[in-house]
């Protein structure tokens, strides 16, 4: 029977420590640089109305705050994801007003949720992210505490030596800035890694010396949390009656501090300790305790988180219908809105379309009066061409008529020099020797002033303006034309007989012919080809 009994207490208290370990894991909060303890679940609307009045106001970092401590609440109450979204908005928050602290220690409680939710590398992440932050702006308190984050995080990996060297540098900062009670709880964190590896004896000084400096800075609640410890290492090494000392002493603080986790641990450390005393009606005594408390703890839990659900569910009701109100009334805005876009836009098309027209109107009767003006100037231009164009008919009649009694002069001239010529040569045939020499004199000036060209530049200025471009066509046909051939050319332009232009060259029939051979040569004109007939279409 008694073999029974101390059976059904030993799985009883297997039980109680289970659930009490869930509750311990729970509510475990490292100390942090700015200690603030969860509020209750009935200020989560408090605080969420603080919020909205914030956000409101333009107070982001006011707002950030908020955005903190609702995170807290629901973390408290085991609400992971809403806390993390609570946090992951403060956060964002701090960032943008610059409140780097701040932002540190809300990064170390987003790390301490993924912890709870089984992710430790996002939690390790996080727990770095805070350490560049202090870093960066030396804050060593900072610093220590999130080593003993990441110390406490390779405890729970059992990752032994890691906890120890990370718990070891927060130690390290702590003594540097003299920070007992920062101090405290690297010394439990690391009097707990020893009792992880069951050297309870290396455990206990740590947990004394935590002990000492929580009772120096005054911390009662740190103190309930080292003493059960405290306890639990002295009952695991068999001196019962020591442990139990200790953990009386943490039952007291836990009850006088409302501490009902606490006490809970406590009642239950108790029952084992009578239980290693052989004292198991005591024992049972206190696991009824450990057990109504820890009822006690569910119920009261369950029903603030069911509170705080109800809060959460009224204020997503409450944010519904004020959207569904803000809708129909901004659709109603935007109805009204729309309208008076709606005339204004046809009210501005009319216009425009007024305007179109009075533009065209004037535009047409600006391009009459462009026609008009234009068809005026046509008319005066053609005018005045035909005007121009008689004079220049005028002009080249009078320019042809120069040419022909420029052209008979010149005809009268030669012949009236070759009547001199022939006379002369009849004269130098007599005998006559006196009068030879003169008369030779005579005759060879006659025949210098046969090839002389003094009139040859005028005679062709007036062909040129009577015969516009005449002489460049012809250069087109031929380049190698000699003045002289340019002469013969422009006399048969004129239509001449032979005869006259013989006279006016100087020359005789036989040499005109002769002439005319070898201008056709130059010309390239293919045999049976008028030459007079190719000049004129020129």
């Amino acid at each position: 029977m008694m073999l029974f009994y101390r059976t059904f207490l030993t799985l009883l208290l297997a039980g109680c420590c289970c659930a009490l370990h869930a509750q311990e894991e729970k509510t475990l909060i490292i100390h942090q640089p700015e200690q603030v303890r969860p509020p209750a679940d009935t200020s989560f609307l408090a605080w969420k109305d603080a919020c909205n009045k914030a956000l409101e106001q333009k107070n982001y970092l006011q707002a950030a705050r908020c955005f903190r401590q609702m995170g807290r609440i629901c973390y408290h109450l085991g609400h992971y994801p809403q806390a993390l979204d609570y946090h992951l908005q403060a956060g964002r928050l701090f960032q943008q007003q610059g409140e780097t602290l701040l932002q540190a220690e809300n990064l170390t409680d987003i790390g301490t949720l993924y912890y709870y939710n089984r992710q430790p590398a996002q939690a390790r992440q996080q727990f770095n992210e805070a350490f560049a932050l202090y870093s960066s702006g030396q804050h060593q308190a900072g610093m220590a505490f999130t080593h003993g984050k990441i110390g406490h995080l390779y405890e729970k990996q059992q990752q032994y030596d890691s906890a120890f060297y990370y718990q070891r540098l927060a130690l390290a900062r702590y003594l540097q800035i003299d920070d007992h009670r920062g101090m405290a709880k690297i010394y439990e964190n690391i009097g707990s890694i020893y009792e992880d590896l069951a050297r309870y004896d290396s455990a206990a000084p740590y947990f004394r010396r935590a002990l000492a400096l929580n009772r120096q800075t005054g911390d009662s609640i740190a103190c309930i949390e080292v003493l059960n410890n405290l306890g639990d290492v002295l009952r695991k090494t068999g001196r019962h009656a020591e442990a139990l000392q200790q953990t009386r002493a943490a039952l007291a603080l836990a009850l006088r501090h409302n501490e009902q986790y606490q006490a809970c641990s406590a009642y239950r450390d108790i029952a084992k300790a009578f239980n290693g005393l052989g004292q198991n009606d005591s024992a049972y005594y206190y696991l009824e305790l450990s057990r109504h408390h820890l009822l006690q703890i569910y119920s009261r839990e369950n029903g603030r988180q069911v509170a705080l659900l109800q809060t959460m569910y009224d204020i997503e009701k409450k944010n519904n219908e004020i959207g569904r109100l803000r809708n129909a009334r901004n659709i109603t805005l935007a109805l009204v809105v729309v309208g008076l876009l709606l005339v204004i836009m046809a009210m501005l098309i009319i216009s425009r379309q007024r305007l179109k027209i009075r533009n065209a109107q004037l535009l047409n009767a600006q391009e009459k009066r462009n026609y008009e003006i234009a068809k005026a100037l046509m008319e005066s231009e053609m005018e005045h061409k035909k005007l121009q164009e008689h004079s220049l008919k005028q002009e080249l009649e009078v320019r042809s008529k120069e040419l022909s009694t420029h052209t008979l002069h010149i005809i009268q001239k030669n012949q009236l020099l070759e009547n001199l010529h022939n006379r002369l040569e009849e004269m130098v045939k007599e005998d006559r020797r006196d009068q030879k020499k003169q008369l030779k004199q005579l005759q060879l000036q006659i025949n210098r002033n046969f090839n002389q060209d003094q009139h040859w530049d005028e005679f062709r200025g007036i062909f040129e303006q009577v015969h516009q471009s005449f002489f460049d066509k012809l250069k087109s046909c031929c380049e190698h034309l000699t003045p002289g051939d340019l002469r013969l050319i422009a006399l048969l332009r004129m239509n001449l007989p032979s005869g006259d232009i013989a006279t006016l060259l100087g020359i005789s029939q036989d040499s005109l012919r002769v002439l005319r051979y070898r201008l056709r040569k130059k010309l390239n004109l293919p045999q049976g080809e008028s030459l007079a007939v190719f000049i004129q279409s020129l």
